[in-house]
């Protein structure tokens, strides 16, 4: 089952419908649920609960494409982003002057806390951020989790994800670079803007799509301008998002409504390529740009770079004090 959150063109910007989607392409339709209806609930009751609303919303009049402006599925709680392609982190090494993965790397999966807040619509346009030369995206899946769990199983964490998406982390390398010489971050590189969508796919649906060690294995692309640049398998992951779940639970709150994300797949982003490469080739994300990425059983998400329509305030330096010397 696909669920959609939306609004028509009409409506006010903070309107929010959720959906049923059915169809492909051109005969692809939008059916509304009840008014109030909630994605992250509809995705955390019983199948045959969900069903039976779904059978209610597939008998009334269904929406175009046109007809309506898909939102970001979920305005999340709070955002993980995981590392878990070992190819992407080998590029990223090397870029770094390093020979691969380091070992530490093998022994847990981490993850950085994301910007809940901004999170973009599949297919809005994504403003350039200020102070950056080298926009890059990165092609990732996420999932939605629908139950709260607190130092949860892998059979626990399964229970509690409702859902999978396409993710694009945008970042701007330079600024990253930047901030996480000072062992922190990154923050200001990351947090203008966040591609989910275009809709969740439950996760029973996806069920067909595991390897014989469980893990999802989609395929997954990313193109600039109608060029595909990077290409993957979910089942690629070094861990489960089972595993990634349960791990994030050791003696925290994981909650419904959070977004956890595999990080970027390999060659699904510039900065490995520049990495391997040695030099800014394919070159950073232009204003004009349309990135366009796809993932299996799933969908596409489509996104123009444009220019900032906003100045951002120049960035004030430390105020520097004098130095006593012990």
């Amino acid at each position: 089952m696909r669920l959609a959150a939306f609004r028509r063109p009409t409506d006010e910007p903070d309107a929010r419908f959720v959906g049923l989607v059915l169809g492909q392409g051109e005969h692809l339709r939008v059916h509304p649920f009840d008014a109030g209806a909630d994605l992250v609930e509809l995705l955390g009751e019983s199948a045959e609960w969900r069903e039976s609303r779904a059978d209610v919303a597939a008998a009334a009049d269904g929406l175009t494409l046109d007809e309506v402006v898909l939102l970001p599925p979920v305005y999340p709680v709070a955002m993980r982003d995981f590392l878990t392609f070992e190819a992407h982190v080998d590029g990223m090494e090397r870029g770094h002057g390093n020979p691969g993965p380091p070992a530490e790397w093998y022994e847990s999966p981490v993850f950085l806390f994301m910007a809940p807040h901004a999170v973009t619509g599949p297919y809005d346009d994504v403003a350039m951020p200020p102070d950056t030369e080298r926009l890059d995206f990165e092609l990732e899946i996420a999932a939605i989790v629908v139950r709260d769990v607190r130092n949860g199983s892998v059979e626990d964490a399964r229970a509690a994800i409702g859902g999978y998406c396409v993710m694009n982390d945008w970042s701007a390398r330079d600024v990253q670079g930047r901030e996480m010489r000072l062992k922190l971050g990154p923050s200001k590189g990351k947090d203008f803007a966040t591609t989910i969508g275009p809709w969740v796919v439950t996760a029973d649906e996806l069920d067909p799509y595991r390897d014989e060690d469980g893990f999802l294995d989609l395929a997954m692309s990313v193109s600039v301008n109608g060029r595909t640049v990077g290409e993957d398998r979910s089942g690629h992951m070094g861990w489960s998002f089972e595993q990634l779940v349960s791990h994030a639970s050791r003696a925290s709150w994981v909650k419904a409504g959070e977004v956890l994300a595999s990080g970027t797949c390999a060659s699904g982003a510039l900065a490995e390529a520049w990495g391997r490469n040695g030099a800014l080739v394919p070159p950073p994300l232009q204003v004009g740009d349309v990135v366009e990425m796809t993932i299996e059983a799933i969908g596409t998400i489509t996104n123009r770079v444009v220019e900032r329509e906003v100045v951002a305030a120049p960035v004030p330096p430390a105020r520097r004090r004098t130095r006593v010397e012990a």
